[in-house]
């Protein structure tokens, strides 16, 4: 194992939580942004998780499995289902409840509060992209085919770095208007992403153990990702009403992310 491959990848994961608590932060402010900001926001991080999981994740693993002797597609396509496959299933057996206006709680039935089960579907959220980082930063440290770049790692951290900072956001203010104080709206804001430096040191281990797998664990990390954008990010993003601006966002996200990409790749 490679000392730096962990401390890449637990840098990375650290950089994308503490983010989370420049988003949440915003509780400090005398007014919440404006529901329209919010959705643009939302639709700029779902913009740059969708690129980030083609262009460092899926792109490059598929560079890989060829280099490999593999049909590349093959890879992509199983990792990518199974990755969506695992979040579906920890969706389906947490309790937690999303964000979207008059969502019902969901998972296994409990006597939790509302607040704690909105905590727990941005923290269940939040760790494939902490796995991702974690598998880009151990591919690009120990991938002998060069498909995987540091830069390209780094790119993968700055973006779910940005997109983590409305979520923080999002999840501190229902926080606040729920009438808890601002510094613990702000804890509970950034304690959601506090898996992702957890995420980001199993996927450089899981890379390090299973480096014949590669291909599978980046097409993995992108489908669950994927998932979240979908299931989640999307749907919130345009609940109020807002879906120029939303989409006006997941544009803007997705090409950003694709120029870091290209740019420090």
């Amino acid at each position: 194992m490679e000392t730096p491959v962990f401390l890449y990848a637990l840098l990375g994961g650290l950089f994308t939580w503490g983010l989370t608590a420049v988003g949440a932060a915003s509780v400090f402010l005398a007014q919440e942004p404006s529901r329209k900001l919010l959705d643009g926001m939302l639709g700029f991080a779902a913009g740059i998780m969708l690129a980030a999981s083609v262009f460092s994740l899926l792109l490059p693993g598929m560079e890989m499995a060829a280099s490999q002797g593999m049909v590349p597609w093959v890879p992509a396509v199983v990792g990518f289902l199974l990755g969506g496959g695992l979040l579906r299933l920890m969706d389906r057996f947490l309790p937690h409840v999303h964000l979207v206006p008059g969502a019902q709680e969901e998972g296994i039935r409990t006597l939790w509060r509302r607040t704690t089960l909105l905590i727990l579907a941005i923290t269940l959220h939040n760790f494939p992209e902490g796995l991702a980082v974690g598998v880009a930063f151990g591919a690009a440290g120990l991938d002998p085919t060069g498909a995987a770049t540091l830069g390209g790692a780094i790119a993968l951290a700055v973006g779910i770095g940005l997109q983590n900072m409305p979520e923080g956001l999002a999840v501190a203010w229902p926080l606040r208007r729920a009438g808890i104080g601002v510094g613990k709206a702000w804890f509970y804001g950034q304690l959601s992403a506090i898996v992702e430096p957890l995420g980001a040191l199993l996927g450089a281990l899981l890379v390090t153990q299973m480096l014949y797998l590669l291909p599978y664990l980046m097409a993995l990390a992108a489908g669950a990702m994927v998932f979240v954008i979908v299931e989640e990010v999307i749907p919130e993003s345009q609940a109020e009403g807002n879906g120029d601006i939303s989409t006006f966002g997941v544009m803007t996200g997705f090409a950003l992310m694709m120029a870091l990409d290209v740019a420090l790749g």
